[in-house]
């Protein structure tokens, strides 16, 4: 319980000055030499076109069903039901989202409907603890497009981790705050939290890529073999896309609820 509670306060106060630290500002100009190309599918004038065209045939605004009877409500509310549920449809058949994975190599992936977080928690070959806790997508920087004849840039998401590691309830903490790019993955923090309290303006650490080589290198290579790598990047940037959707649709549906209750 006091590791939960503890966790939890470090977690917002972690992120709120992560977020507003040169985090992203430090990434804008990186060299990427390999991206995720986005999945070929019709472009958007095209997908709300054919979209439009099916609206044209539906019939009048809904009424609301209330015990068996039929309710007639305002013509905002007519007019806000039917944008909402046209916006479901329009969500749903231009890229209707999948069933979440359950796990990602040696980590069991827990998705958390309503929320802008997701929990990855597995253990090392050595029995140490580690869990991870992701964002959805908190921000993107700029980036030169792959290939020798790409000109220009193109946007990066960018998703925050969390990865806590420990051998026991009983032992310290050794927690890495990461960036999470489409192709690759950057620590930016590494600091210990001592079992049996938390410090009032802990020491967060220097910035990893102020460190010598072989030491940044090093805590590469030990995240590598626990593994969180850029393959773990590359699986929460397509899996956030996913629930981005879910999360979209399902919001939709409670503003739909919410007219027609």
């Amino acid at each position: 319980m006091t590791r939960a509670l503890v966790h939890g306060w470090r977690r917002s106060q972690i992120f709120q000055k992560f977020a507003s630290s040169c985090c992203y500002n430090i990434t804008k100009n990186r060299e990427k030499e390999h991206l995720i190309k986005p999945i070929s599918c019709f472009s958007l004038s095209q997908c709300r076109e054919a979209h439009n065209t099916s609206r044209k045939s539906r019939s009048a605004a809904p009424q609301i069903q209330t015990q068996g009877q039929t309710k007639p409500y305002s013509p905002f509310e007519s007019k806000i039901l039917g944008l909402v549920k046209d916006e479901i449809q329009y969500q749903s058949d231009y890229a209707p989202p999948h069933q979440p994975a359950a796990k990602f190599e040696g980590f069991m992936v827990e998705d958390r409907p309503g929320e802008q977080w997701v929990t990855l928690r597995g253990k090392s070959a050595e029995g140490e603890n580690i869990k991870i806790e992701a964002t959805m997508f908190d921000g993107s920087a700029s980036a030169p497009k792959s290939g020798d004849e790409s000109t220009g840039e193109e946007v990066q998401l960018h998703i925050s981790l969390l990865v806590d590691i420990w051998k026991g309830e009983q032992s310290d903490l050794l927690e890495f705050v990461c960036s999470a790019w489409p192709d690759a993955l950057e620590i930016q923090k590494v600091y210990i939290f001592r079992h049996g309290g938390l410090q009032t303006r802990p020491y967060m650490g220097p910035n990893i890529k102020d460190m010598s080589t072989k030491l940044h290198n090093g805590f590469y290579e030990f995240l590598k073999t626990r593994g969180v790598n850029d393959n773990l990047s590359k699986f929460l940037h397509e899996y956030m896309m996913n629930k981005d959707r879910i999360e979209l649709i399902q919001w939709l549906q409670k503003v739909q609820s919410f007219f027609e209750n």
